[in-house]
């Protein structure tokens, strides 16, 4: 049997905080750095769930990169010292280095074991527009125990991330036919091949890889080390393009030097027999053939056998426990209306996205903001600094600073500065171009009252 208690003491309501990942805590601190009172709610039984489930791939980004400035001033007070700033934390370094003592520091403002099931106003359905404006934030909850609970808020601050919802594999944004009765041989993750059970369920085996980023790019690379080891591997690489010039990014040429170096090692992945490659194939249909898959296109091909999928298609963010709340998202992107046009992934890469704020993160109901990953929707070309620069926005025009919200205080070059995943644990590779993901590490990185970065060619 459940309990249901209810918290609604209207003195200093919290500003709640959706998500205890990197965006998430830089939005805490900042809120204590404002004076104000934050309350982080966290799925997961410790801070940075997601990002634990990572934890094997190394960041394009270095430490100077993926740590926030008021969460440092909050960290300082314990000893902590930043890491090498010039040097690549992997998943696990970034949670185990700071992002978890991060949350320690946060102390009782974190809570885990919490999952958001609703956000609505008191009081007030998505129709009512009575004395809307007016009333806190209810905030439904579901504790580990099964319990509930329903928290009173003045703001919320959504940086629950897309890690949840990865992208299906059927071409219409739909799962495929047979995709969901086939779970348990397809997986939506980048394997972690060091992991001995992982290792066997790739090795030996033929893999269909579904997908055509940096993902992809890496599972490939991944997948031809193993083949180089364990015969009879192979990768099948299901696209649903042709293969052109920009396939595998701009190689050698290409302004994101490990961008260029990852999508050479997913060509030299194919052209050494590793992977081969299914072009135009927009899968409709997953089938069993005994104890191995076959996918079936619109166009009626059938692929070969594969023992194992690898569908790595993007993410999309998860707006169910939103839908009491008047949002204004882009119809394509599913993104704020006023920040869609300045992400989209047809016109911008991670280093033509310019540092915005709350201005580009408002929406219709005043006091939600969407943030992080989140507020990006389906666009796959985030920043990490730039989600530090979002909740720096976001708690300085909670805290009635205006002029401080609508300030840009991050300048990053046209290259950018993606916190994206690279190649797993090969520092030296990362440091030489050698990994994956959407940025290289930027030329120059300026910390102050700065203006959009130029747009440009990424």
């Amino acid at each position: 049997m459940s309990n249901t208690s209810v918290s609604t003491t209207d003195h200093q309501q919290p500003v709640v905080v959706i998500g205890a990942g990197p965006v998430g805590l830089a939005a805490a601190a900042h809120l204590v750095e404002r004076g104000a009172e934050p309350l982080v709610l966290e799925a997961g039984q410790s801070a940075a769930t997601a990002v634990r489930e990572w934890a094997h791939v190394r960041l394009f980004s270095p430490w100077a990169e993926v740590t926030d400035p008021a969460a440092e001033k909050l960290l300082a007070s314990t000893g902590w010292v930043r890491p090498d700033e010039t040097t690549y934390p992997t998943g696990g370094d970034w949670v185990e280095r700071y992002l978890q003592p991060l949350a320690d520091v946060l102390g009782d403002k974190v809570r885990y074991g919490a999952t958001v099931t609703g956000v609505a106003r008191a009081g007030r359905d998505r129709i009512v527009d009575s004395g809307r404006a007016d009333q806190p934030f209810t905030v439904h909850l579901e504790t580990a125990d099964g319990g509930e609970e329903r928290i009173t808020a003045r703001a919320v601050i959504d940086a629950s991330g897309t890690w949840s919802t990865p992208g299906p594999m059927g071409a219409n944004g739909l799962p495929a036919l047979g995709e969901k009765s086939a779970s348990d041989r397809i997986t939506h993750r980048v394997p972690d091949l060091t992991d001995p059970a992982v290792r066997a369920r790739y090795a030996g085996k033929r893999t269909a890889v579904v997908g055509s980023g940096a993902s992809a790019f890496t599972a490939l690379a991944l997948l031809a080390d193993l083949a180089g080891k364990e015969a009879d591997t192979h990768a099948v690489w299901i696209l649903r393009r042709g293969i052109g010039d920009a396939t595998y990014g701009g190689g050698e040429a290409d302004q994101l030097p490990a961008r260029g170096a990852l999508g050479l090692r997913a060509k030299a992945a194919v052209e050494a027999g590793y992977a081969s490659a299914v072009t135009g194939f927009r899968t409709e249909a997953v089938e069993r053939d005994g104890d191995r898959l076959v996918l079936v296109a619109e166009d009626g091909r059938r692929s070969d056998p594969v023992d194992e999928v690898i569908a790595l298609t993007g993410f999309r963010p998860d707006l169910s426990f939103l839908s009491e709340l008047r949002l204004g998202l882009d119809e394509r992107l599913q993104a704020p209306t006023a920040l869609a046009p300045l992400i989209d992934p047809n016109v911008h890469s991670c280093g033509t996205v310019y540092p915005h704020g709350v201005k580009e993160l408002s929406h219709p109901e005043q006091g939600v903001y969407l943030v992080g990953m989140k507020s990006y929707g389906r666009a796959p070309t985030f920043l990490a600094l730039t989600g530090y620069e979002q909740v720096r926005s976001i708690a300085a025009a909670l805290a009635g600073d205006h002029e401080a919200a609508e300030r840009v205080e991050l300048t990053l070059p046209e290259t950018g500065a993606c916190g994206g995943a690279g190649l797993y644990d090969e520092p030296d590779a990362v440091r030489s171009g050698e990994g994956g993901g959407c940025c290289a590490a930027p030329a120059t990185l300026h910390i102050g009252i700065g203006a959009p970065a130029a747009s440009g060619g990424c």
